[in-house]
């Protein structure tokens, strides 16, 4: 089977997504590790048994020598794309969003990988000093030990809302077991490398605020958050985040 270039839905690093009749098709690059691939349709699978609102995954498979995975098409727009054409409803959007990350942290997975060994490898793989990178490690083993799933990419991106307003989250490549507060670091990240840093400091502020969680508990996981996040190689990104790896900064 090929595919046809038409039903392109999106690109990203490495992988095109497709769309197939009622399915989506990802299918990743020639050079993709294979352990990688089966890892993220292993994840998606172990996310679905929590009865989380996610597309199902249909199959692993290969299409013109490229390692893909099949998974049910959900029809709608992504929170994203609502936030762009709805500015004046960004707040309900985001009241929607962060419900359903703390939706995501009630729940339990006990086979995904844990979030600390993955912390671990990350500030291994890093190539600070090994002053800092010690540091990071004993920041990471001093941090409580939790079993809550965490998405690992939580970003409005990956929530789809379909036209009878039910929502959907995506993308479980990156989904571990641990504590949530390392899970929402990530994401006030991700909104700060997105420029928005005021976005990020009301999704924080009302993260915490939900939850009863102190903010400062949150903050102690953004240097070892953004180190894992400096692995993956894009420049821009990386100078960005060297001064929040800082560990003394937010002692």
């Amino acid at each position: 089977m090929s595919i046809q270039a038409d039903k392109i839905i999106a690109v990203r690093t490495s992988k095109t997504i497709y769309r197939d009749g009622d399915t989506v098709i990802k299918v990743f690059d020639e050079d993709y590790s294979k352990s990688e691939v089966l890892n993220e349709a292993l994840n998606q699978a172990r996310a679905e048994e929590t009865e989380l609102p996610i597309p199902k995954v249909l199959e692993v498979m290969k299409l013109d020598g490229k390692w893909a995975i099949r998974s049910e098409y959900i029809p709608g727009k992504t929170l994203q794309q609502l936030m762009e054409e709805n500015p004046d409803k960004k707040d309900e959007y985001l009241n929607l969003f962060v419900d359903l990350q703390i939706e995501v942290h009630s729940k339990k997975a006990p086979l995904l990988n844990k979030l600390k060994d993955k912390m671990d490898r990350k500030i291994d793989e890093t190539d600070f000093d090994a002053t800092t990178r010690y540091e990071l490690h004993e920041r990471l083993e001093g941090m409580p030990k939790h079993k809550k799933v965490c998405h690992g990419d939580f970003n409005p991106s990956n929530i789809i809302i379909t036209p009878e307003g039910k929502a959907y989250i995506l993308d479980w490549s990156h989904a571990t077991q641990g504590n949530a507060s390392a899970d929402v670091a990530r994401t006030y990240l991700l909104f700060c490398l997105d420029g928005d840093k005021e976005f990020a400091e009301k999704y924080l502020n009302l993260f915490c605020k939900k939850t009863d969680t102190a903010k400062q508990y949150v903050q102690k996981w953004l240097p070892i958050v953004a180190a894992s996040q400096s692995v993956k190689g894009h420049v821009d990104e990386r100078e960005f985040l060297l001064p929040w790896v800082n560990v003394v900064e937010f002692e």
